[in-house]
């Protein structure tokens, strides 16, 4: 009697659906800048054509400050988005940080570095105060920020007319330290070439969050609380750290681009930054990121600015009216985010 061997798998036919590969063009359509980079080549296109100054390299290299500037809060600000909150206080607050960096100095007759370091420490505080109201009182981010906003719109201006009798600082520029806090924070000579330090910090940030965001636990804390803040604390995710932990990462950027704006002119005007907060959300909107959180990225934050660099020097090369521009910009917004949902239902449709 022999005994029949029992029929082989067939190796022709469907594998575990967890050993599937994904074809480059899923992945593709996956990411969350797809949307922002053509936009990105269309409007480098747009300008190359319209504006005969756009593509020297002095034009360019303006359109790369101008997007660093941005570009800078603009990864922080979609981290946050991706965590699913939003800050509206950013753009003052680094009005704010720069604003103590200066009269610290100038009051204290102080190494300006120290000014920047007192600046840094009550920046990152202020962040922490926008976390910890929000996990503390349960009330939208919105609210929380916008009364944040409000607070320091008004100190900005009353404590500088308190210290300096004006609506502007004293000038630092012949204090201690700041030749080498300019070249930190605001720009570098190499080989008689100007280097603007911003450029190089928008690059670091957002090589910095996109590992954060897709090599870290951090980072899986930061989609899963975007995703869902009950279902992400149900699975152990510390969801009060890591929003307090996003908020003081805007902060810390907010510092940056304070100081940058410090070291850069000497002097700083009190009402500066009001608006700029909406820039930054609209830049992170551009790259991808979803107003209801949980998804988006840091390189789509890039991209964003870049549009908006692209867009604000375009427009002058092309000598239109720069009155248009925010004409341009709300346009450029709506577009992204119909291309962003469109791409996303390319990419689920798919899978």
């Amino acid at each position: 009697m022999t005994a029949t061997a029992p029929p082989a798998h067939d190796r022709t036919g469907p594998s575990d659906e967890r050993l599937l590969r994904t074809s480059p063009w899923k992945k593709l359509l996956g990411r969350p800048e797809l949307g922002s980079v053509v936009g990105a080549a269309a409007v480098f296109l747009f300008f190359s054509v319209v504006a005969d100054t756009f593509l020297r390299a002095s034009s360019l290299s303006t359109v790369l400050y101008a997007a660093s500037t941005i570009g800078i809060m603009a990864v922080p600000v979609a981290l946050l988005m991706i965590g699913g909150e939003f800050d509206l206080s950013a753009g003052v607050l680094m009005t704010s940080s720069a604003l103590i960096s200066s009269m610290f100095s100038y009051q204290m007759t102080a190494n300006v570095l120290v000014g920047a370091l007192v600046s840094l420490l009550v920046t990152l505080a202020i962040g922490a105060f926008n976390g910890v109201m929000l996990v503390r009182t349960k009330l939208p981010s919105f609210i929380i920020t916008l009364g944040t906003f409000l607070m320091l719109t008004g100190m900005n201006l009353g404590f500088t007319k308190l210290v300096s009798g004006t609506v502007s600082t004293r000038t630092i520029a012949d204090m201690e330290g700041f030749p080498a806090a300019r070249n930190v924070f605001a720009s570098f000579t190499v080989g008689g070439v100007e280097v603007k330090t911003t450029i190089l910090w928008w690059i670091a940030l957002v090589a910095l969050a996109t590992w954060i965001l897709l090599r870290t636990r951090f980072g899986n804390w930061i989609f899963a609380v975007g995703g869902g803040a009950g279902a992400a604390r149900a699975v152990g995710v510390p969801v009060a750290r890591t929003k307090i932990l996003l908020y003081m990462g805007v902060a810390f950027c907010a510092w940056i681009s304070g100081q940058h704006l410090l070291f850069s002119f000497d002097v700083v005007q009190s009402g500066e930054g009001v608006g700029n907060e909406l820039i930054y959300i609209i830049a992170a909107v551009i790259g991808g990121c979803l107003i209801t959180g949980g998804y988006g990225s840091a390189i789509g934050s890039a991209v964003g600015a870049l549009i908006f660099g692209m867009t604000s020097k375009g427009i002058v090369y092309a000598e239109w009216n720069p009155d248009w521009f925010k004409f341009f910009l709300g346009a450029m917004l709506l577009l992204a985010t119909l291309l962003n949902a469109w791409v996303r239902k390319r990419a689920e449709a798919t899978t």
